[in-house]
C-alpha cells in the first residue's frame, strides 16, 4: 500500500495516474481520497494526478494527540509532493483541502504551479468565530460519543449540502454513505484541531495580497457560508479569477463533476501557457 511519510512520522496513502504536470487533490472534512476520482479518472489522460488521504482518514495514519492543526495539514500535502520528488504542483482543494492548498501559497509558493480553491473560507467570519469554534468542538464530541455513521444521519441534510441532494439523490447517498465509514477519532480530531483551530482568512489579509500564485476560486451560489470567503479571496489575491457555480452548493466536484473539470482544465491550460497573469492595475476602479 503506498504511502508517504510525514515530518512527525505519519503515514499517508496515496494514488496516482497519468503522466504529464503534476496535480495533486485535496479532499475536504467529509470525504477523503476516493471522493476525487471523477477528476482523476479526467485529468489522468494529459496530467500526472495524486489523490490522497489526510491523517486521521484511513487508509491514512490515525494518529493520537494534538497533531491535527492546519499546520500538520497542509504540510502533510508537501509531504506526499516529497516522498514522489515532485518539486510543483497544481493545488485542487475543495473546502478544508481549499484552505490547506491556500496556505501552501501563503508559506511555501514555489511549490505550487496554481491553487484550485473550491468551496473554500467557511467558519471565517469574524463576528462568528467564537460560535464557529464552539460548534466545532460539540461536532467532534459527537463524533467520539456517538460514531461517525450517526453523524453522518444528521450532517447530510445541511444546508450547502442540500442542491447535491436535489440533483443527484444517488451521488449524495453515496457520499454521506463514505462519511459513515469514516475513523470517528480521526474526525473528532480533524474537527476539533484543524475546523476549529484554522485562522480565519480574513485575518491574513497582508500575507494572502501577497501571493502571486494563480488562483481560480470556485463557489457554489448556494454555499452560503463561503459566499463572503470567496469574493474576499478575488478581491485580495493578485491572479485569482472567480467563478459561480449556480444553484451549486459545497460539494461541487461531485455534485457538477463536468462543469468543475471543464473549469478547472481551462485554468490549468492558461496557468501553463503563461495566460493567467496578476490583475493588471487598469482594469481597478479608480486606479
Amino acid at each position: 500500500m503506498p504511502h508517504a511519510t510525514t515530518r512527525d512520522d505519519v503515514r499517508i496513502y496515496f494514488e496516482e495516474a497519468g503522466q504529464g504536470t503534476p496535480i495533486i487533490f485535496l479532499h475536504e472534512f467529509a470525504a477523503d481520497f476516493t471522493n476525487w476520482e471523477p477528476q482523476m479518472r479526467y485529468f489522468s489522460r494529459g496530467h500526472r494526478c495524486i489523490t490522497y488521504s489526510a491523517r486521521g482518514y484511513t487508509p491514512s495514519d490515525v494518529p493520537a494527540g494534538e497533531v491535527y492543526t492546519y499546520t500538520h495539514f497542509y504540510t502533510d500535502a508537501l509531504a506526499v509532493l516529497d516522498h514522489l520528488k515532485i518539486e510543483r504542483a497544481h493545488l485542487v482543494g475543495l473546502s478544508m483541502g481549499a484552505y490547506s492548498s491556500l496556505q501552501i501559497g501563503l508559506n511555501a509558493p514555489e511549490r505550487a504551479l496554481s491553487m484550485t480553491l473550491a468551496g473554500v473560507g467557511s467558519g471565517s467570519e469574524l463576528d462568528n468565530l467564537d460560535a464557529w469554534r464552539k460548534q466545532c468542538r460539540a461536532n467532534a464530541e459527537q463524533f467520539e460519543t456517538s460514531g461517525s455513521a450517526e453523524v453522518a444521519k444528521v450532517t447530510r441534510e445541511a444546508p450547502s449540502r442540500i442542491p447535491f441532494l436535489v440533483k443527484d439523490p444517488r451521488g449524495h447517498a453515496d457520499f454521506y454513505a463514505a462519511l459513515a465509514r469514516h475513523d470517528a477519532k480521526g474526525s473528532a480530531n480533524t474537527m476539533r484541531g484543524f475546523q476549529g483551530g484554522r485562522p480565519s482568512i480574513y485575518t491574513l489579509t497582508d500575507a494572502i495580497k501577497k501571493v502571486a500564485t494563480p488562483a481560480l476560486i470556485i463557489c457554489g451560489d448556494e454555499d452560503d457560508p463561503c459566499i463572503g470567503a470567496s469574493l474576499f479571496l478575488k478581491k485580495h489575491l493578485p491572479a485569482a479569477g472567480l467563478a459561480m457555480f449556480p444553484k451549486s452548493g459545497h460539494v461541487l466536484n461531485l455534485e457538477e463533476p463536468a462543469l468543475f473539470n471543464e473549469s478547472v482544465e481551462r485554468f490549468v491550460t492558461l496557468v501553463e501557457a503563461g495566460r493567467w497573469p496578476v490583475r493588471d492595475p487598469r482594469s481597478l476602479v479608480g486606479h
